[in-house]
């Protein structure tokens, strides 16, 4: 038995995204890298490197992890490469991409020997939150000047262009696609491959796989160039919970059960775009479910059970593989949570568990 909390990644329930992705992958023609910002937890490579064409990155640290624990294809993207990064980053990657004309100027000759792009703003995306959306006014995230785009075209071979955030509607998607296919086309048409980034929620329930597949390839045979998806949530969503335990119950007017969690320090992202953890919503038992921390908002949400908590019941958190893991942190010295995995027939393995030591190395 692990000692909660530990967020455990569930292969059965992973295996149905890896084959909705590998389903896109024969029918369009396009290539799948796993998002490392979203799920870098490495014990679940070896089972998902057969399903995706390799991984993309958003700094040296992913680019490196990405290159050694999954390998195939290697996509190295930052805001902004250090001086003291670029050689190591051009080691390892097997595409690298600017995030401006001046990077590009700065540090073109340096990836000389591998295929460079540059990131292409649309200046529109599907984007729901200010805090995550890349055509936000004065975005940093691209270039949109097509003159400039177009000074360029001797030293790159492709852009990537991210503009998608949770989207699961496929015409809006088909859209807006198109809107890039009459306003950026006559570039595209020059360059060999294009990524659509991530953001697309192609592996949920009734999402149209083929329709999108079938518009993947119109667009890629249009534009003559090699498509790249960047899969990060629609890889793992569904694939993992956060299994905890209740410490205590308190009853200040609301029955409130207090966890050995903490959402600011395992599911930060939820605190963030202010949403609720995925709770048990059966039976007619009301409670609120908290971390231990002194946050006094350090609040999962709202659940129902089917009978009264006790102090010891086991508590899943669904969806808990996004944004999780890559964020968690040591906030109030929290103990960390462990990582493990169930396999195909059922039986469980722990792949990391964290102690004392590892909090007082993260902090001196």
């Amino acid at each position: 038995m692990i000692q909660t909390p530990y967020y455990l990644i569930d292969k059965a329930r992973l295996l149905p995204n890896m084959e909705k992705i590998a389903r896109l992958r024969e029918r369009s023609g396009a290539k799948a890298l796993l998002a490392l910002k979203c799920f870098s937890t490495w014990p679940a490579f070896d089972f998902m490197r057969d399903y995706m064409d390799g991984t993309t990155s958003s700094s040296l640290y992913e680019l490196k992890l990405g290159a050694e624990k999954f390998g195939k294809e290697t996509h190295g993207y930052s805001v902004g490469w250090a001086d003291h990064e670029i050689d190591e980053a051009v080691s390892h990657a097997d595409k690298l991409i600017f995030n401006s004309l001046g990077q590009l100027d700065r540090f073109g000759d340096k990836a000389s020997g591998i295929a460079t792009g540059l990131r292409l703003n649309p200046r529109f995306s599907t984007s729901g939150f200010d805090l995550a959306d890349p055509a936000r006014p004065f975005s940093r995230l691209g270039e949109w000047d097509m003159d400039r785009l177009e000074g360029a075209l001797d030293r790159i071979n492709g852009v990537m262009i991210h503009y998608n955030c949770e989207n699961r509607d496929f015409d809006l998607f088909s859209a807006q696609l198109t809107r890039i296919e009459a306003e950026f086309g006559t570039f595209l048409k020059r360059l060999d491959w294009v990524s659509l980034g991530g953001g697309i929620h192609f592996t949920g329930d009734d999402y149209p796989l083929d329709k999108l597949a079938d518009r993947l390839k119109a667009f890629s045979d249009a534009m003559g160039v090699q498509v790249y998806l960047e899969p990060g949530e629609a890889s793992i969503t569904g694939s993992t919970t956060l299994e905890v335990s209740v410490l205590d119950i308190i009853d200040n007017g609301k029955k409130v059960a207090i966890v050995d969690s903490s959402i600011e320090a395992h599911m930060l992202d939820l605190l963030i775009y202010r949403e609720t953890a995925k709770l048990p919503q059966n039976g007619h038992h009301a409670y609120q479910i908290a971390g231990k921390t002194c946050l006094a908002g350090d609040i999962f949400g709202d659940a129902l059970f089917d009978k009264p908590l006790e102090i010891g019941d086991k508590i899943s958190i669904q969806d808990a593989a996004g944004y999780t893991m890559v964020k968690k942190n040591w906030f109030n010295g929290v103990q960390m949570p462990s990582i493990a995995l169930r396999e195909l027939d059922g039986s469980i393995t722990l792949a990391r568990s964290f102690g004392y030591q590892d909090f007082v190395a993260a902090l001196g």
